[in-house]
């Protein structure tokens, strides 16, 4: 049984975005944005960065009850010098909620400052390009070439990429370097392997979303475990969830986990998995 009080996000080890050092397990701000009490989401983010966690994922059409990107500010501005945020832009959502793709260089430049005026910043640490993945070439060099303008303008630090190929990783190098991967990976969703391996090898952090939703994807996490992934968590006392992150950690010192939650039990539980080592029978077990 892992000591829930006694926990640090920096447990999990580290990773360098260009040149910010954050500790491997983040945070994900998405699930913050339905709470209609923004006192707590406020009070959950300040607890997240007690525990720890440096390195917080956000995009300013995150938004419901609230936009996570001005609870972020609320919360944490004037913000500390080794907190990380990065945020992604490439789509937008309408007042009914519906969301659009929107990767123009001009539509680009406004969805970065927007997550300027919105995080209360001069600059933005790291910007993921989020695109929808289509069959066959899909170039993404307008879109990514558009905001290393950005960077060479100085608005933006790092950039990274989402939902991609490696193929689309290719391109984006080609162009500018690229700090971070972003696609949805977990223990039952292998189908990104090679481009982690790939990531990897290139020094290029991958990080997983939906690690713990799972096929649950934006309802949050998921109530599917093998067989297997209850075997580990009895024999640790984790939860299966826990397991789920656990193992997310355990495929590459390059893997950067940003489980998300509204709750500040589960936040306790999820950085509590910094600490948690799994061993070679247990990944055996797993895979």
């Amino acid at each position: 049984m892992v000591d829930t009080s006694a926990v640090n996000a920096a447990d999990a080890g580290t990773w360098t975005l260009g040149d910010r050092v954050v500790n491997r397990l983040g945070f994900g701000s998405m699930r913050l944005t339905a709470d209609p009490d923004p006192q707590a989401a406020i009070g959950l983010l300040r607890r997240a960065v007690e525990l720890g966690v440096n390195h917080i994922d956000t995009a300013a059409y995150y938004f419901d009850a609230h936009y996570a990107t001005e609870l972020i500010r609320a919360a944490l501005s004037p913000y500390p010098d080794e907190l990380v945020i990065t945020t992604k832009v490439g789509f937008f959502r309408d007042d009914a909620g519906d969301w659009h793709e929107a990767n123009s260089p001009a539509a680009l430049r406004e969805q970065v400052e927007d997550n300027l005026r919105r995080l209360g910043r001069d600059r933005l640490d790291v910007v993921n390009l989020r695109i929808v993945r289509r069959p066959g070439r899909d170039s993404i060099a307008e879109s990514f070439g558009a905001l290393a303008e950005l960077r060479a303008e100085g608005l933006i630090g790092e950039l990274g990429i989402s939902n991609v190929r490696v193929d689309h990783l290719d391109e984006a190098q080609a162009i500018a370097p690229v700090v971070c991967v972003q696609n949805n990976y977990a223990i039952d969703n292998h189908g990104d392997d090679e481009l982690l391996r790939v990531c990897g090898s290139r020094g290029v952090a991958y990080v997983p979303f939906f690690a713990i939703a799972g096929s649950a994807r934006e309802s949050g996490a998921t109530s599917e475990h093998s067989a297997a992934v209850a075997a580990v968590a009895a024999r640790h006392g984790l939860s299966p969830h826990q397991v789920r992150l656990a193992w997310t950690l355990h495929q590459g010192e390059h893997v950067l986990a940003i489980p998300g939650t509204s709750d500040l039990t589960h936040l306790d539980q999820n950085v509590a998995v910094a600490g948690v080592r799994l061993t070679d029978a247990d990944l055996a077990e797993l895979a």
